[in-house]
């Protein structure tokens, strides 16, 4: 089993315990409605250029909220069966839908907390951290960058996974998967921040993310 399969079961279970009307990480969004992004992700290509361009951003909107007003229970049917076989991410889906399914599975275990609270994190397999290490350092490429720092990922264990941005250096350091969620702009997470004080004051206020 993939580390995106992996993720993918284990966020069923998740949102087949919690509801469909538990809160999330997405702002405005309930399970119910991250749930049916899921599966029009996977199951309506149309709708893909409208998560990435403002302007056909209105009608991805309209097809998922048409999708969340169907069965709880089939929409997850339809997640927890994967890409169908017209889908582009059917032969993808290790690669494309790894950060999607755990990012989103801790969107819904975090979802209501605290931002600024103290979190323990789930253990994860280790062949799931493995592959999370890829994920971690591309996204921060993307949402780092323009950051005025040198932000290093670094792992407890003293691995470093990437070095983005330039600057005083930070390093910020955590299990794979809370550099994961870090580098997705999600709180709480569990990492720390060592380097200079204004420089650190910059990436902890930065609104980096997607």
């Amino acid at each position: 089993m993939t580390g995106a399969q992996e993720e993918r079961a284990a966020l069923v279970r998740t949102l087949e315990k919690v509801g469909p009307d538990a809160p999330t990480l997405c702002e405005g969004w309930t399970t119910r409605d991250l749930l049916a992004h899921l599966v029009v992700r996977e199951r309506r290509p149309d709708t893909g250029p409208g998560i990435l361009i403002p302007a056909l951003a209105g009608y991805t909107e309209k097809v998922r909220a048409k999708a969340a007003e169907r069965d709880f229970g089939d929409l997850l049917a339809d997640l927890a069966s994967g890409p169908p076989l017209y889908s582009p991410f059917r032969l993808v889906d290790r690669f494309a839908n790894l950060a999607e399914m755990f990012v989103h599975h801790e969107d819904v275990l975090r979802g209501g907390v605290d931002p600024d609270s103290d979190w323990t994190p789930r253990p994860l397999s280790a062949s799931l951290e493995k592959e999370l290490r890829g994920p971690a350092a591309s996204m921060a490429r993307m949402t780092l960058k323009r950051i005025p720092a040198r932000v290093t990922l670094r792992t407890p264990d003293g691995r470093d996974l990437v070095s983005v941005g330039s600057g005083d250096e930070v390093v910020v350091t955590g299990p794979v998967g809370e550099l994961v969620l870090f580098v997705f702009g999600r709180r709480p997470v569990a990492v720390t921040f060592s380097g200079a004080d204004a420089a650190v004051a910059a990436v902890r206020e930065s609104s980096h993310g997607l």
